[in-house]
């Protein structure tokens, strides 16, 4: 083997590289249009456009989401060619328009929330066969980079919202500091070392059905607990977390428990189903009156107590039922450490499955 190519072959006999000043160029054209992110786009041509197209029976033209607050909709045709510039495949379009319209059945999405002050960044949750058949990372790293199905449909998203919907930083997007990755967090179920029955189904999809399920996040924050084989103690250490009152703007709030399959598998082997973790941590979730005091949030219980400050001793439940409380397992099982994911509003949890062409 020789290492000059002949001519015209590319190197080394690979098929011929593309003009890199001629793919620069058009990014920057993208660039100069305001369509980016900050990353670079890949640029659509009429045949790229066409095969995302053909994935879906959807219609070019067919409206797909709206916000009534800016006067704007986006159709199939504009999806389509927002996926392929976040640098999604052709194949990946029926899962970018799943988590659109789960995103879209959201209270708080079609509301101010991509204009909230919070910034928040939506948490897409696929589920079913077609995590494997797109190559979907479905355990260590299940928040991360570096796989295409997970970094670029979350994008895609996020670009559509940016340039369907008008929603640009400093303009329509009021955010203080927002929530880095805000939108690159697709995370797709460990379903192979869940003890539990998939998220999707807890939102009316079929058993073995691919769905997608999505909302809005203000943060998350891990919980690490490797150190105890008691069940209860890890509970404990998750409803500290989720009483932080630093997250606590309103009366009640909403978060996902993202476990690692340790912790799931922990509780289900003490016999608890899902349902029972959710109904022990809406039980104790809280702060007393006096920690909100000391904290300066006296206003918040006084919210919840609906009347005067009730005293020091006064417990603030903060969850009310398990639509506040979602539970999702995801992860790899190395480390015990699972995730609390702060909601912005409330979650219906609604999972849209994924409609492939016919």
């Amino acid at each position: 083997m020789t290492d000059e190519a002949p001519e015209g072959s590319g190197a080394l006999g690979a098929p011929e590289a593309p003009d890199p000043d001629e793919a620069q160029r058009a990014i920057e054209y993208c660039y100069d249009q305001g369509w980016s992110d900050g990353l670079p786009l890949v640029p659509v041509s009429r045949p790229l456009l066409d095969r995302f197209l053909a994935t879906t029976d959807k219609e070019p033209d067919e409206i797909i989401g709206s916000l009534e607050q800016v006067g704007r909709d986006v159709d199939v045709r504009t999806a389509a060619i927002n996926a392929a510039m976040a640098g999604c495949k052709p194949e990946y379009f029926p899962v970018v328009l799943a988590a659109f319209d789960a995103l879209m059945r959201e209270r708080a999405a079609r509301g101010g929330g991509f204009q909230s002050t919070s910034g928040p960044a939506p948490l897409i949750v696929v589920n079913g066969p077609i995590r494997k058949e797109l190559g979907f990372n479905t355990a260590g790293g299940a928040f991360g980079p570096g796989f295409r199905p997970n970094m670029t449909i979350p994008r895609a998203v996020g670009l559509i919202v940016r340039n369907a919907f008008g929603i640009h930083p400093h303009v329509l997007e009021q955010a203080t500091q927002g929530v880095p990755g805000r939108w690159s967090i697709c995370v797709a179920e460990n379903e192979e070392e869940s003890p539990w029955e998939p998220f999707a189904e807890n939102g009316g999809a079929g058993g073995g059905v691919s769905a997608v399920s999505a909302t809005l996040t203000r943060t998350m924050e891990f919980v690490d607990n490797r150190h105890t084989p008691d069940h209860e103690d890890v509970l404990r250490d998750l409803e500290d977390t989720i009483g932080r009152i630093g997250s606590l703007i309103f009366p009640q709030t909403s978060v996902a428990l993202v476990l690692c399959p340790e912790h799931a598998q922990m509780f289900a082997a003490a016999g608890m189903s899902k349902a029972d973790v959710q109904n022990w941590l809406i039980e104790r979730s809280g702060r007393t009156g006096r920690e909100f005091r000391l904290m300066g949030k006296e206003s918040v219980a006084t919210k919840t107590f609906h009347g005067p400050f009730e005293g020091d001793d006064a417990f603030h439940a903060i969850l009310s039922g398990p639509r506040q409380i979602p539970v999702i397992v995801a992860g790899a099982k190395n480390a015990a450490i699972s995730m609390v994911v702060r909601i912005f509003g409330e979650w219906s949890g609604t999972a849209v499955p994924v409609v492939e062409k016919k």
